[in-house]
């Protein structure tokens, strides 16, 4: 790491935590001088106490995370507290309310503290017991009766009305996983839904504007978000993701589970195609066993029935969304179970929708494409770029950590953290 670096200016540099039923990665980025985003390092560790995004395991949760923090401050060179933290999984629910608020004085224009008292009512919404609003996300605003309003921040207006986007997670699921961040020794800043995250990395303006569904493949869950006129419009969570399809491949040819998920990875493929005829793969028996012969017509049948089930149910959430006819940019596909081979040919063949794999590539500057090319780290890179989002809409809040080349002491760091603790996580101020 260059000498450049052992010092970066105030809110310079982001990190992200990603906390997945698979893996649990950090990212830590910065902006170039052209507003590219650099990575400057990242951690990986295998996710165990996780399953379904639900913390099942504290203890085992904790040190997957600090093994990829130890692993994202060696590269990068940057002692950091302060994160960005992922949160999916199948508790995540999504609803459409409409909230209104009357203004006293008509010649007084709308302002944003007017849009923000609107948002702030969402967040006391009376949900389900145990579950609690993480996000309000305004579609479009109604000015005394007047609808179809982007932007009403300028007008005259005495009724204020808007549709939502509400966001709920049980309170227990954000609870664990805050715990399990600041036992890791970690300030959280923010909490993100990860299909959030992965869009701003993936997504161009043209798909933001005109419709796209973006469907991130994790290992327990598959997230569906439907954008149009730059706007989220629906979002689900299906519970099934790649973890599944190993299942189905262990206890379909009888192998061991990690060889199930070697033969998905390396030979896999979501559609059966003639060149996979006659060709087998000899997996290795266990103390003497005699090896065992796979064909890869066979995989492909187990992969590509519970691909198809999937499939099916992120179809069936695009018409239930009612956006089906106005993706006119189509699917969009990422997380870590895109890479299996021929998806995106299932995907357009079941869904008749043009279909592309997210790369997180779009807002990466050109010495960082190499090092995050794979779409498993989408959400990462999509929650540094939510740091940097929070820090122009709250540039008086957040103050990130002065960086350091001394690996040696990152334990007792603790004191360079200059974020006071926020009190409240679900207020109108959190919404991204």
């Amino acid at each position: 790491m260059e000498d450049s670096l052992k010092y970066l200016p105030e809110g310079s540099y982001m990190v992200g935590l990603d906390i997945g039923t698979t893996k649990i990665s950090v990212m830590i980025g910065k902006k170039n001088q052209y507003g590219k985003l650099e990575i400057l390092g990242s951690g990986r560790a295998i996710s165990i106490g996780v399953t379904r995004g639900i913390v099942s395991n504290i203890d085992k949760t904790v040190s997957s995370i600090m093994s990829a923090i130890i692993e994202a401050k060696q590269k990068s060179g940057v002692d950091f507290k302060d994160v960005f933290v992922g949160i999916a999984g199948q508790h995540i629910k999504s609803l459409q309310h409409r909230g209104q608020i009357v203004r006293d004085n008509v010649d007084v224009e709308i302002v944003k503290a007017d849009i923000d008292k609107l948002k702030s009512n969402m967040f006391k919404l009376i949900t389900i017991p145990g579950e609690e609003v993480i996000h309000v996300i305004p579609q479009e605003y109604t000015v005394d009766g007047e609808d179809g309003i982007e932007d009403p921040i300028g007008m005259a207006g005495v009724k204020l009305e808007a549709n939502f986007h509400v966001i709920t997670a049980q309170v227990g699921a954000v609870r664990n996983i805050m715990k399990c961040v600041e036992k890791s020794g970690l300030t959280p800043v923010d909490l993100v839904l990860e299909p959030f995250a992965s869009a701003l990395a993936t997504l161009d303006a043209d798909e933001l504007r005109e419709g796209v569904a973006l469907v991130d493949i994790g290992g327990g869950t598959t997230d569906v978000a439907i954008f149009l006129g730059n706007i989220i419009r629906h979002t689900a969570v299906i519970p099934f993701g790649g973890n599944v399809i190993t299942k189905d491949i262990k206890s379909g040819l009888e192998i061991l589970e990690n060889q199930a998920e070697l033969l998905k990875t390396k030979f896999g493929s979501a559609m059966y195609t003639d060149d996979q005829e006659n060709v087998m793969v000899s997996i290795p028996g266990l103390r003497g066993r005699p090896s065992k012969e796979i064909a890869i017509r066979n995989l492909s049948e187990i992969i590509g029935a519970r691909y198809k089930e999937i499939i099916d149910l992120v179809y069936h959430e695009i018409k239930a969304s009612g956006y089906e006819s106005k993706l006119m940019t189509g699917i969009v596909l990422t997380g870590g179970g895109s890479l299996i081979k021929n998806l995106k040919q299932l995907v357009a063949y079941v869904s008749g929708k043009e279909t592309r794999i997210g790369y997180p590539n779009e807002h990466l500057g050109s010495d960082s494409k190499d090092l995050v090319v794979s779409p498993m780290y989408s959400t990462g890179v999509g929650l540094v770029l939510k740091g940097f989002e929070y820090l122009d809409q709250n540039p008086e809040k957040f103050k990130s950590l002065v960086t350091t080349k001394d690996n040696s002491n990152l334990e007792d760091k603790s004191e360079l953290s200059l974020l006071d603790r926020i009190g409240g996580w679900f207020t109108d101020e959190n919404v991204n």
